[in-house]
């Protein structure tokens, strides 16, 4: 048989020769069994780890996407404040307005019809052009550094006119009726 502990217990009549077959066989279906049980266990152990590292990388997703959720919440409520403040702060443009104002926005030229004070103003620097909803309003210095403060692009930016001293023909005045 190939197990002395059997055959000593077989021939002091202790147990019987079904029974030590019985527990050989018990023996092989236990060792069959056993590698199943631990490539089970294997099997086990790598399905949770796939589960837990999707897991992961579904709430690192998730935080992504709620995280640029509110910056755009964020950008839109800055939006909604800028606008209020244009609204708010613009200076009326009526039938006074017959000057068109041409300056350049996103390298583009554009134009917006002012008065002679506010050609002035923008010139000088104590109005500035803002941009809401397509349209282009005229508000003052104060308002513009606001905005510039929350968002530039939706400031136009001007180049402040300086003349040089050393200009030759500093001594000609410009004639009131040239418009370019």
């Amino acid at each position: 048989m190939g197990n002395p502990l059997a055959d000593q217990l077989l021939k002091a009549g202790l147990v019987t020769k079904k029974q030590v077959q019985k527990a050989q066989q018990d023996k092989r279906r236990k060792n069959k069994q056993q590698p199943k049980k631990a490539k089970n266990a294997r099997t086990v152990d790598e399905a949770q780890l796939k589960i837990q590292r999707a897991a992961e990388e579904k709430a690192k997703r998730d935080r992504e996407l709620n995280r640029k959720k509110e910056e755009q919440a964020r950008q839109k409520a800055i939006s909604i404040e800028i606008n209020q403040l244009i609204r708010d702060n613009c200076l009326a443009r009526d039938e006074s307005c017959e000057i068109a104002y041409h300056f350049e926005h996103n390298k583009k030229v554009r134009h917006i019809y002012v008065n002679d004070e506010m050609k002035q103003g923008i010139i000088q620097g104590k109005l500035g052009i803002a941009r809401i909803e397509g349209r282009y309003e005229i508000i003052p210095q104060a308002v513009a550094e606001k905005i510039r403060q929350r968002n530039a692009k939706r400031l136009v930016e001007l180049e402040k006119e300086e003349t040089a001293v050393d200009d030759e023909y500093a001594q000609y005045p410009i004639p009131d009726d040239l418009v370019w």
